[in-house]
C-alpha cells in the first residue's frame, strides 16, 4: 500500500496558506493578578513558624504587574471580597453568597512567580513589579481588604520571604482574575467594549 500526499483544491490551500496571517497574537497581561482559592483552613510558615492561619475563607495569591496602580488594586479588591463562592445554606443556592456575607477569613500572599515566563526551560520574571516597588503596593493592597472588610478578617503572609503555604481547597474551587482593564503601552487604562 502506498500513502500518497493529500492534495487540496487550489482555493484551499490559499486559504490554507493565509489563514496564519489573520490569526492575532496574544497581547501580553498588563494587569494585576489573583489567583482565588476556596478555603476550608489554609495557613503561611515562614522559617519554621507560623505567621498567618484562617479558617474557612479564601486564599488569594496575588502577582503585581510591573504597570499596575490603584485602580488595579481597587478592582481586585472589590471583585475578591464580592464573589460569589459558597453556597446559600439557607436557601440551598450554590454559588450564591461572597466571603463576607459568610463572615469567613481572607488570607493574601503576595506570588510574584504567576507572572513568570519560561525562557527555554528558565523562569524570567521581568514583568513582575520590581521588590522595592511592590512592597509598599502590596502593602497598600492589603489595607484595602481590611478597610473594605473586617480589619480581623484579613490576613497575610511576609512580603519577600520563602513561604510555605498550606491549604485546604474546599471544593476545590480555584478562580484566576486579572484587574479590570488592559492598559496601552503609555500605562492608560483603555476600555473594553
Amino acid at each position: 500500500m502506498y500513502c500518497l500526499p493529500l492534495a487540496l483544491p487550489a482555493p484551499l490551500q490559499v486559504q490554507a496558506h493565509n489563514s496564519s496571517r489573520f490569526q492575532s497574537k496574544p497581547k501580553p497581561i498588563r494587569a494585576m493578578r489573583a489567583v482565588v482559592q476556596r478555603v476550608a483552613s489554609a495557613s503561611v510558615e515562614v522559617e519554621g513558624r507560623t505567621v498567618s492561619e484562617i479558617g474557612p475563607g479564601l486564599l488569594v495569591l496575588v502577582g503585581l504587574h510591573e504597570s499596575d496602580s490603584d485602580s488595579d488594586a481597587d478592582y481586585i479588591c472589590r471583585k475578591v471580597l464580592n464573589m460569589r463562592l459558597f453556597p446559600n445554606e439557607s436557601s440551598g443556592r450554590g454559588w450564591d453568597q461572597n466571603v463576607m456575607q459568610r463572615n469567613y477569613e481572607v488570607l493574601l500572599v503576595s506570588q510574584f512567580t504567576l507572572y513568570g515566563v519560561l525562557k527555554g526551560n528558565k523562569p524570567d520574571f521581568h514583568v513582575a513589579m520590581p521588590p522595592q516597588n511592590a512592597k509598599p503596593f502590596y502593602a497598600s493592597l492589603v489595607d484595602s481588604f481590611r478597610k473594605s472588610y473586617k480589619p480581623d478578617a484579613v490576613k497575610d503572609g511576609v512580603f519577600g520571604a520563602m513561604m510555605k503555604v498550606s491549604l485546604v481547597n474546599d471544593g476545590p474551587v480555584t478562580m484566576q482574575i486579572d484587574s479590570q482593564s488592559p492598559k496601552n503601552s503609555n500605562g492608560v487604562v483603555e476600555e473594553q467594549s
